[in-house]
């Protein structure tokens, strides 16, 4: 499929449809980039009233160019589109970009419009980028083409860009020159009904020219789709993502534990960390990454040398790297040895390294010459503070010197201040050291540069296929639809969880007083009493539920509360039994759940349970399919792992059943996309197992499913 966008970024020649002659046009200005920034094939201005424009002979329609162009750039009103797509379509033109406006973007009337071009497309076998976009762009020496309507021709480099705003790949083309970031390819995606961010992601897989690929996305089309590509796609190259749509704003009311702490964008953050993708939360952090990722080695590791002239700097880089999960490099003794040989008794020669303001350029040099040769440094950040009589452009050469003494260990500078310092920073730059103004932005850009190691060093697995009995949880899902319900009876969410092998406590469904007295007696004391009625969704706000029952005469006193309370609640008209379990406290009560994005489809939940769940929110969440090293890293995720860890001699829970737990729900959700909600909660974790305490299950309604369907790309 890749090789169906060659015409985009690797071009013949280019006919622009809707030139213009007049300055400050679209149309204009995608003919004069095309010419002035050396597009290397012809240019062929489409126009009807023109002769010629930047001096290159115009012509009146596509009909009437002298060959077939690779590419058609689409610059007139909307209602001229699909015509104009048509012709291009009966000339051969395999691909065309549509900047023109007014589609899906405006409302229904623009959506129909667009569908109206997406037929015309299909029709004629061709690929389309935009409607609504600023174009494309690639610095292939053999291309040389910006046929966007950008005034800036960014610097050539590995860094190949998809923005999915016209606005924003502006700016970021504006930026790109100043950040030193040299671009190979550049897509302003627009509206996306064709050509998407997963195609492009295939494109660049096999572009051996791109190095990093760099994404602003509004939407992610098919998540389901992009998670296996960047999963695949981010092996061979690193992928950094702006993902806009941070804000709870339009979040849907959920009737869960799960739906309520699960959002839009904990399902992209979920989904970008499964894939290796490194998810930026500005445009600014954007680039401060691409810097490293585009011109640093993997570091081996997480411990960082840290080098400054002022003390401030260094704590502040130290502090920053905690918070990163970076860990501030303990020094050999031969290398605090060499370092109190070069710098007065002022000087802290312990990591931070604090040279004082009376360092020189050439400190910087020796200084992390000698920390970088320390076998238990994996990275270096060199902070600087211009004081009185140092050049920092001397500073620069001194720290891309050192770096290159060793090449396969990362280095960041940070260059404080303002004057003098912009030169020192391009200077750095150009010989593909990151710099920055601020020690947070370096120690986040190698953050993210060590995630991305550690990623890489994870075996690729697959997903775990238990032995389970699915045409039990289809019987069960048919028999409440065909009552009408939407949620699944207590006892029937049990049996759907332990039809995926996920344990349940023991249990009894029992209809008179008698009958609970003897199924406590089998289960083991102390007990607990629930109703179970399709008529109640929150038990203990109707009285339903009796707990720590510890004999006979306790449990018939609380089973007749239970029905008095139902009564009085006018809640028991249609109760199916009293459920009677054992009443277990000997563990850490954990949550295990699911809930369902309209894009994403099923997301994981699993965390600290309990009645505390919502107010501590201490979880984690993953898009399944979820591996055996995924569930670990959900549950190692959580704030409170130290207490599964055991703490102050106690012992630790079962990981091994609760890890199994969660790729078992994980197969259940991918298996019934009829289940739209299930919280688990509690999910009592103890030394010798786990075991579901209560649960939950909503059912999606009637002709709708919580997976997504299938698309084409």
């Amino acid at each position: 499929m890749s090789t169906s966008l060659r015409p985009f970024f690797r071009p013949r020649s280019i006919a622009v449809i809707g030139a213009s002659r007049r300055p400050g046009t679209v149309g204009h200005q995608i003919v004069e980039n095309l010419v002035r920034h050396g597009f290397q094939g012809p240019v062929y201005p489409v126009n009807p009233r023109a002769r010629s424009i930047h001096s290159v002979p115009a012509w009146r329609s596509v009909r009437e160019l002298p060959e077939t162009v690779d590419l058609a750039v689409i610059v007139v009103p909307k209602e001229r589109v699909p015509q104009v797509v048509d012709e291009c379509g009966t000339r051969g033109i395999p691909a065309v970009a549509v900047i023109s406006a007014g589609f899906k973007e405006v409302g229904q009337e623009g959506a129909r419009r667009e569908a109206h071009l997406m037929e015309r497309i299909r029709h004629h076998g061709m690929r389309l980028v935009g409607p609504n976009c600023m174009g494309v762009l690639s610095t292939d020496p053999a291309v040389r083409m910006n046929a966007t309507f950008a005034p800036t021709m960014p610097p050539a480099g590995r860094v190949s860009f998809l923005s999915q705003s016209g606005a924003m790949g502006v700016t970021i083309l504006d930026y790109a020159a100043e950040y030193g970031i040299g671009i190979r390819d550049f897509v302003s995606g627009g509206n996306k009904p064709d050509v998407s961010g997963n195609d492009l992601l295939e494109w660049w897989e096999t572009d051996p020219e791109t190095r990093v690929i760099l994404m602003y996305l509004e939407t992610f089309g098919n998540p389901r789709h992009f998670t296996r590509i960047a999963r695949r796609v981010g092996r061979k190259k690193p992928i950094i993502v702006v993902k806009s749509g941070r804000s709870k704003a339009g979040a849907r009311a959920a009737s869960s534990h799960t739906g309520a702490l699960a959002g839009r964008d904990v399902a992209a953050d979920a989904l970008l960390a499964q894939c290796g993708v490194m998810r930026a939360g500005s445009v600014e952090e954007l680039f401060d990454l691409a810097m490293a990722f585009g011109n640093l080695p993997i570091p081996r590791g997480n411990r960082v040398a840290i080098v400054t002239n002022a003390g401030g700097p260094g704590i502040i880089v130290a502090d920053a790297c905690e918070a990163e999960g970076l860990e501030v490099a303990s020094f050999q003794d031969e290398t605090t040895e060499a370092l109190l040989k070069i710098f007065p008794e002022e000087a802290s020669v312990r990591n931070p390294v604090d040279m004082i303001a009376t360092a020189t350029a050439e400190s910087y040099r020796v200084a992390l010459d000698v920390v970088m040769g320390d076998p238990g440094v994996d990275a270096a950040i060199a902070a600087f503070v211009p004081p009185l009589g140092v050049r920092q452009e001397d500073v620069a050469s001194a720290i891309m010197e050192a770096a290159a003494h060793h090449p396969e260990t990362p280095v960041l500078a940070v260059l404080m201040g303002r004057e003098g310092l912009p030169q020192g920073r391009s200077q750095l730059r150009t010989a593909g050291i990151p710099a920055y103004i601020f020690p947070e932005s370096a120690v986040r850009a190698l953050g993210a540069l060590h995630r991305y190691g550690r990623w890489l060093s994870r075996p690729v697995q697959a997903p775990a296929a238990f032995p389970v009995d699915a045409d039990a949880v289809a019987r069960i899902v048919a028999e409440a639809r065909a009552e009408g319900r939407t949620r699944l009876l207590e006892v029937e969410a049990y049996r759907v969880l332990e039809a995926y092998g996920i344990p349940v406590i023991p249990h009894r469904l029992v209809q008179t007083a008698d009958e609970a007295v003897a199924a406590a007696e089998v289960l083991g004391w102390p007990v607990v009493l629930k109703a179970v009625s399709p008529q109640i969704v929150h038990k203990t706000e109707v009285g339903a539920v009796r707990l720590d029952l510890r004999g006979p005469d306790e449990v018939r006193g609380a089973f007749d509360e239970v029905r008095a309370a139902l009564e009085h609640h006018q809640v028991g008209d249609d109760l199916r039994g009293i459920l009677v379990a054992p009443y277990r406290r000997d563990g850490r009560e954990l949550i295990l759940g699911m809930s369902t994005d309209p894009s994403f489809g099923p997301l994981l939940m699993f965390g600290l349970g309990g009645i505390y769940v919502e107010t501590f929110k201490d979880v984690a969440f993953r898009v399944p399919p979820v591996t055996d090293q995924e569930a670990r890293e959900m549950i190692r995720s959580i704030r409170s792992y130290p207490l599964l860890e055991g703490v102050r001699g106690e012992k630790p829970v079962h990981l091994d059943a609760v890890v199994e737990s969660i790729q078992r729900l994980s197969q259940l959700v991918q298996t019934h996309p009829a289940l739209a909600e299930i919280d688990v909660n509690p999910f009592l974790a103890t030394p010798q197992g786990a075991w579901a305490l209560d649960a939950r299950i909503r059912l999606a309604e009637p002709g709708r499913s919580s997976a997504l369907e299938p698309e084409a790309r």
